[in-house]
């Protein structure tokens, strides 16, 4: 009776496990775009008004997870991110939908000011692969982000994952904490333009961001046995980095 109840027990702590795993899967929907600067504020304002309410709205309802506006710091040509994750990509698309179809409603279909403000765009599918981010109920972040957008070898990104969550990812975990980082995370390409992998850490201020990002560069490469920082790069062999102020996430 006693080997019968642990094997029942046993079967229910591995279901719950699995449930668990597949409750953790999540992909983000990340529009960038390429804004007109002397328009951002009326942008940004017309996100907090307009937009923010129907996203905290589905947020709310259970059709996506969180979504987050992003303004740009410091880095390339893209000035603001909006994003929403899900726990499918089908799940993305129809969050997508619903949000769409409230804003023509409420508002008309007629060019606002994201779209005459901002007139270029790229649009990228993220999967999670790795970090403090994949708990999504629970997802605290802080107030400043960097961004690091990878160009990798095609054949060689899953032993840069493989490098990330083994090596990696223990070191990003050790700088987590008050006065160092809020989260971190780590993505892969799904849809979307030349970066194949995303890396993102957040913090409350851009001086625990860097040096945070700083100690873990030194963590990786810093030392004599740096075998896997170098493995690693030449996988991933060139990045383009952004500074963002996170203005409005939903968790």
């Amino acid at each position: 009776m006693k080997l019968i109840i642990l094997l029942i027990t046993l079967t229910l702590s591995l279901s719950a496990l699995a449930a668990d795993k597949k409750q953790q899967e999540m992909y983000s929907y990340a529009t960038y775009f390429a804004c007109d600067v002397d328009k951002e504020q009326q942008i940004d304002d017309l996100i907090s008004t307009n937009y923010g309410p129907i996203y905290d709205a589905e947020v709310k309802n259970g059709t996506m997870y969180n979504w987050g506006w992003l303004a740009h710091h410091t880095g390339g040509n893209w000035r603001r991110i909006l994003y929403h994750t899900a726990p499918t990509i089908d799940a993305l698309f129809t969050a997508q939908d619903k949000i769409n179809a409230k804003y023509e409603k409420m508002f008309g279909n007629d060019p606002d000011a994201l779209a005459k403000g901002c007139k270029t765009h790229d649009d990228y599918i993220w999967q999670y692969i790795i970090g403090s981010q994949m708990d999504a109920k629970n997802n605290q972040r802080g107030k400043t982000s960097m961004s690091v957008y990878w160009e990798c070898s095609f054949n060689g990104e899953e032993r840069a994952d493989e490098i990330v969550k083994q090596h990696f990812a223990p070191i990003y975990n050790a700088h987590l904490g008050k006065g160092k980082l809020s989260s971190w995370g780590w993505l892969s390409h799904v849809i979307g333009g030349k970066y194949r992998r995303l890396e993102t850490i957040t913090a409350d201020n851009y001086s625990d961001l860097l040096k945070a990002k700083k100690s873990i560069l030194d963590a990786i490469y810093g030392h004599k046995d740096k075998t896997h920082g170098d493995e690693f790069t030449e996988i991933c062999t060139s990045h383009t980095d952004y500074l963002w102020d996170i203005q409005k996430e939903s968790p």
